[in-house]
């Protein structure tokens, strides 16, 4: 719901809150360069010898007025003609024109109404409250994203346009509310919608009929320092009956020409006050630099719309284009998404293609959009959502579990739940699982049990799919073929090989960082951001199918590396060990947030065996600030297969690498990474217990054997993997 309330308001208002925000950036420079430029009266100058001096420069003076800016403007007649000039307080004198700057007027004109009038105001204050609702809903999703209010300047990760349109947030976000609440006020205000609250005294009917008395002698005119004046207005030339006008910050009075008594007076009123305070607010004038703060906040508007439709584009492009999508109202099939990075949505292209080819009619849509009322020919409804984190609904799926929550009954329609996942999480198709038991909570009729798809199998899919078929009576065969990233042409510049003693060849490969587009950095797809523990897809020739390796490297290291096991029979690990430098691959980036060792102090306990060290290695490289990281590694044999056996010597060295303990299985006495673990039961216990975690990379009997084997050590402290795994403490890159 939040994110919708700021992605739609944000696309539809973009062009108006950039104006708005570009104009009262430039507006903004206006009040501090006018404070600067003007001549300031000098400390104690009452307005009694102001005027006086301004008098006796100007005889025929109607009136002077002070900016908030400390600028004195004097108006007057010269024989018929009439004058004005920006005054020097010392003298009185003229020292600049008083003729309104033409650029100030064009720019304040755009900014209240485009130069349209009351349309254009009505227009510049609908601009004003989509930017107070960006505000508000983007400061609630900076919260979400950071963890908390308390955490609100937290460090960021992610591609460089959504972290540029939160970092500009997170600073301009007050004073974007501060300049939007007080454009709507000014907006009613100049509509009569707010109540005028002023309490000017009533023009005296009695005055004493002389004129020419001294304005140096009079009280009033004495008692108020010129800091304080905004206006004087003289009696009109031969016109007894007439009176001096004193307004100044703390009211408005009338004074007799003849005596210099004040005749009435009228304090500003309360509410005079705040709407003087939040036109202060508003424009600068008064507070210059408040008013460059605002500016310069104000600038983030068009950065933050920018960043925001690259955002938002590069969502889009997640989702594959679906041919001949049916209308909710008109589908037999309502068929919804819950996806965080794209994938799942190609599922639903290929489950959508089948059902059509079968006859079906088919409405495919995020599960955000999830609205019954609008299913009105619909027979079935089916959902496909991956799971975000621990358990969270991924961004495609946000506020489903709310609606249906909410709801009083659940649709009468026949409902299947199919749940997008990796087993090695403790998570697993959390998501899914909620929606399942909510639905079932809800007596939502069943069309399939619960079902799962782990790792993105296509075989899961197509035996799932069968399944379908069974249930609509209609053959269905899905085949699906994810569809791959861009790819690039890497090229390896250097290779270290190990293994061939133990008849187990590996390679550590470098590659060269390949070329990224400028649409590549700002969004930060494809190479231009990956970091140790990512996964690079390899194409091998001859193959459709990709294999995945984890990176041993990030991007800021310069360079791409993976460790590579020679397989018989492998396609991909016998031509990548074949490779010599210059030659090259076929290559795509993929994520895999679960496997980061995130940016917190605790300590990390890594266990590894064989290439499963590539990954390990990759985060002890990239542990500049010194975190305690204990590596536990597995290999055959010290002289065949001690991957980065030189690095690990520098990495403790520098501090990067606190402690190492090796497991050697093909020495005199065979020794496995768990068995390295049980002989050092006392330290990690004690490290899991002060809060370490754990991180587990390599083949799936290794990773087994380590949970058996932490499982023994954490028992004497009522801990378990599977506790660990639930807090996030407990993580596996496992093949």
């Amino acid at each position: 719901m939040i994110r919708a309330l700021h992605r739609w308001p944000g696309l539809l208002a973009l062009a108006l809150v950039t104006i708005l925000g570009l104009s009262g950036a430039a507006l903004s420079v206006f009040p501090a360069a006018e404070r600067l430029s003007a001549p300031q009266s000098e400390a104690g100058l009452t307005v009694a010898t102001l005027a006086e001096r301004i008098l006796v420069a100007y005889p025929g003076v109607e009136q002077i007025r002070r900016s908030p800016s400390g600028r004195i403007t004097a108006y007057w007649f010269d024989q018929g003609t009439p004058g004005a000039a920006v005054i020097d307080p010392a003298t009185g004198e003229g020292v600049a024109s008083a003729d309104p700057n033409q650029t100030l007027r064009w720019l304040t004109n755009l900014h209240r109404s485009l130069f349209l009038g009351d349309g254009g105001r009505i227009a510049m204050a609908a601009g004003a409250l989509a930017m107070l609702v960006l505000s508000l809903s983007g400061a609630a999703l900076v919260a979400r994203r950071t963890g908390g209010w308390r955490h609100w300047f937290a460090p960021l990760r992610g591609p460089l346009a959504g972290r540029l349109h939160v970092e500009i947030a997170r600073v301009a976000v007050i004073g974007l509310v501060l300049s939007s609440t007080t454009a709507l006020w000014m907006t009613a205000s100049t509509f009569d919608l707010l109540p005028d609250g002023g309490a000017a005294p009533a023009f005296p009917t009695e005055v004493s009929g002389e004129t020419g008395f001294a304005l140096d002698q009079m009280a009033i005119l004495r008692q108020t320092p010129v800091a304080e004046l905004r206006e004087l207005s003289f009696p009109y030339p031969g016109d007894a009956t007439d009176v001096f006008a004193l307004k100044t910050d703390r009211g408005t009075g009338y004074i007799d020409q003849g005596s210099g008594a004040l005749l009435a007076w009228g304090d500003l009123t309360g509410w005079e006050r705040v709407s003087e305070t939040i036109y202060m607010l508003h424009t600068g004038q008064g507070a210059a630099t408040l008013g460059l703060v605002l500016g310069l906040m104000a600038l983030g508007v068009p950065a933050m719309g920018a960043t925001g439709v690259l955002v938002w584009l590069a969502g889009r492009r997640r989702r594959p284009r679906i041919r001949g999508n049916q209308p909710a109202g008109r589908a037999e099939t309502i068929l919804l998404v819950g996806s965080e990075g794209g994938s799942t949505w190609g599922f639903a292209a290929t489950l959508h293609a089948a059902l059509s080819q079968a006859g079906q009619s088919v409405h495919v849509g995020p599960m955000s959009g999830f609205a019954p009322d609008r299913y009105t020919r619909a027979e079935r409804i089916i959902l496909l959502t991956a799971t975000y984190g621990d358990g969270a609904a991924p961004a495609s799926a946000k506020g489903f579990l709310d609606r249906l929550n909410a709801s009083e009954h659940a649709p009468d329609i026949p409902l299947a739940v199919l749940g997008f996942g990796d087993r090695s999480f403790p998570a697993y198709c959390a998501f899914a699982k909620a929606v399942a038991a909510t639905a079932q909570a809800k007596g939502w009729p069943e069309l399939l049990p619960l079902d799962t798809i782990n790792r993105q199998s296509p075989q899961d899919f197509a035996r799932w799919g069968r399944a379908l078929g069974e249930a609509l009576g209609i053959p269905l065969e899905l085949s699906h073929q994810p569809v791959l990233p861009k790819t690039k042409t890497l090229t390896l510049v250097s290779r270290r090989d190990y293994g061939a003693e133990v008849q187990a060849p590996t390679a550590i490969l470098r590659f060269a960082l390949p070329q990224v587009s400028l649409w590549q950095r700002l969004t930060g797809s494809g190479f231009a951001r990956f970091t140790a523990g990512d996964l690079i897809g390899i194409l091998p020739e001859g193959s459709a199918v990709s294999r995945l390796y984890s990176l041993a490297s990030a991007r800021r290291d310069g360079f791409i590396e993976i460790v590579v096991k020679k397989h018989p029979g492998g396609l991909a690990s016998s031509q990548l060990t074949a490779l010599e430098p210059g030659q090259t691959v076929t290559a795509f980036l993929r994520r895999n947030p679960g496997f980061h060792p995130g940016r917190g102090r605790a300590p990390l306990i890594l266990i590894g065996a064989g290439t499963g060290i590539g990954p390990l290695a990759g985060f002890v490289r990239g542990n500049a600030r010194g975190r305690a990281i204990h590596l536990f590694f597995g290999m055959r044999h010290p002289d065949s297969d001690f991957f980065y056996n030189e690095e690990i010597t520098a990495w403790q060295e520098e501090g990067r690498l606190t402690g190492l303990v090796t497991a050697v299985s093909r020495g005199a006495r065979p020794r496995y990474v768990q068995d390295a673990l049980r002989g050092e039961a006392t330290q990690v216990a004690d490290l899991i217990r002060n809060g370490a975690r754990v991180m587990v990379c390599g083949g799936r009997d290794m990773a087994a054997g380590v949970t058996d084997a932490l499982a023994e050590i954490l028992a004497p402290a009522g801990l378990t993997p599977a506790v660990l795994k639930t807090e996030g403490r407990y993580v596996e890159d496992v093949y």
